[in-house]
């Protein structure tokens, strides 16, 4: 595990070069990739490529900014310019699209090494990574279970060290459980922070792109080079970026944490309950003033989001009609047929499944009953935590209520493995930012999130959090033995 300021330093002071950093980790992920498969595509020319340039900036003396030379992996529903953008569907199979995403631009723009694009489940659909239409990928703590998801793939490149940091998306919980599970730091941003211009849409209302890394401080670091208005993106927020680096502090003095009542329920494993509870002592010997703190409609997150997400998946995916763009069913006889043949082909047993969902909570005589009932309860989950922010400055909960499970193990029941999500979702619901970051291990060791809710744009006391906890902790350079 190193750093981004570390290798930075390294690159600027040419006692390492881009390249060589670059082929380091190339070659990791071809040693890795055969059992791991975080990534559906690697991107070695590319990455060498952008790799001389920062190479040849540091020789004529110019200034490279902190993520020039950095190793970075992409999730899969970003859309990256000549590069295959799948959304690990087979409806997408071989697109390439013609534009860049806001995100990548970004990075690009900054002389960022992107090393490939990460496995997910299919257009983010999913909880373990088992959904994806073309591999299954493994958790790198035991390669017998998921890394979570949707965003797996990116969790299980930084926690193997196939990256430095990565980006993921997140609509119901996909960075922070996959971070749970592979033992990482994932933030899911304030929505609107990060513009999703390029993000294939799944729940618009819900979707945020954020970053995967394993210290807070890269967090910042990643979040801080993402972040800012975009005009491309109808709900971008114009706002200013601070440094987020500058939120830092060793003490918590003054600070007071809630602790949400609700996610100490049935189904939250004991060895995962006694970690966070830990980990909660640990902020309190940093100062931090804990109390109990009840959000009453926290629970009805789970039922609500698979009203509204399926809701949108339905009409985001109304798109692939296999006229534009995407695979097309040869064999039909007429336009009706082309349509559901290629979709029927195409689309994964689980994004169908959603898309009927949400198509029957849409239809005539049903969108009064389960849509605009489950936006009224949004509404009340979001006052909620309005209320909680009246008298705390930051929320805390397990980041899920289990460590990784078996591969294999919850596909065949799906409300078993929506409950992954079950301490996420309000986030999402209430647009508001969520970081996990590691707290402990089980009995298997396995590792274990805990999760930091804050108000709408305090990324800012999240990383003061989490980065006074990582000092006095170590959760988060342990290693996976691979």
């Amino acid at each position: 595990m190193t750093s981004i300021k570390k290798l930075h330093q390294q690159i600027k002071n040419k006692e390492r070069s881009a390249v060589e950093i670059t082929q380091e980790y190339l070659q990791r992920i071809g040693e890795l990739e055969p059992k791991l498969k975080s990534f559906l595509c690697v991107t070695s020319d590319l990455a060498l490529e952008t790799a001389k340039q920062v190479d040849k900036k540091v020789a004529s003396g110019e200034e490279i900014g902190v993520l020039a030379g950095i190793p970075i992996a992409i999730k899969d529903n970003m859309s990256t310019k000549g590069i295959p953008t799948t959304c690990a569907s087979r409806i997408l199979e071989n697109f390439i699209p013609s534009y860049e995403s806001t995100v990548t631009q970004k990075l690009k723009d900054q002389g960022a090494v992107i090393v490939g694009k990460t496995n997910l489940d299919e257009f983010a659909m999913g909880s373990s990574t088992e959904n994806s239409g073309y591999q299954v990928t493994a958790n790198p703590w035991d390669i017998e279970r998921v890394p979570g998801g949707s965003s797996g793939g990116s969790a299980a490149a930084v926690s193997a060290d196939e990256c430095v940091v990565s980006l993921g998306s997140d609509t119901g919980g996909s960075i922070r459980q996959p971070a749970s599970f592979c033992g990482v730091v994932g933030l899911k941003p304030t929505y609107g922070l990060v513009s999703r211009f390029g993000l294939v849409a799944y729940a618009s209302s819900l979707d945020q792109i954020g970053p995967f890394a394993h210290t807070v401080e890269d967090t910042a670091i990643l979040l801080g080079a993402i972040a800012g208005y975009d005009s491309k993106d109808s709900t971008s927020l114009n706002v200013e970026i601070p440094d987020y680096t500058q939120s830092f502090a060793t003490d918590l003095q003054g600070l007071k944490v809630g602790v949400i009542k609700e996610t100490y329920s049935d189904g939250l494993d004991n060895i995962v309950a006694e970690k966070v509870n830990q980990a909660i002592k640990e902020l309190e010997k940093l100062g931090a003033q804990v109390k109990e703190i009840s959000c009453p409609r926290f629970r009805y997150g789970l039922p609500i989001y698979y009203i509204i997400a399926p809701s949108e998946a339905s009409a985001n995916l109304a798109r692939y009609d296999a006229v534009k763009y995407g695979i097309r069913d040869e064999s039909a006889d007429n336009l009706l047929e082309m349509y559901t043949k290629t979709r029927a082909k195409g689309f994964g047993a689980e994004v169908k499944r959603r898309i009927m969902l949400g198509t029957y909570a849409l239809s005539a005589g049903y969108y009064d009953a389960y849509y605009l009932k489950a936006q009224k309860v949004r509404t009340l989950i979001k006052q909620d935590f309005d209320n909680a922010f009246h008298d705390v400055d930051v929320l805390i909960s397990p980041t899920s209520p289990t460590t990784a499970f078996k591969a294999g193990e919850k596909t065949d029941d799906p409300l078993s493995m929506y409950l992954s999500d079950l301490m996420t979702i309000p986030v999402n619901l209430a647009g508001l930012p969520g970081m996990s970051l590691p707290c402990g291990f089980d009995e298997n060791n396995l590792p274990i999130g805990m999760q930091l809710i804050g108000n709408v744009l305090r990324e800012d006391v999240l990383f003061k959090v989490g980065y006074a906890y990582q000092q006095v902790t170590d959760w988060h350079n342990q290693n996976p033995s691979l």
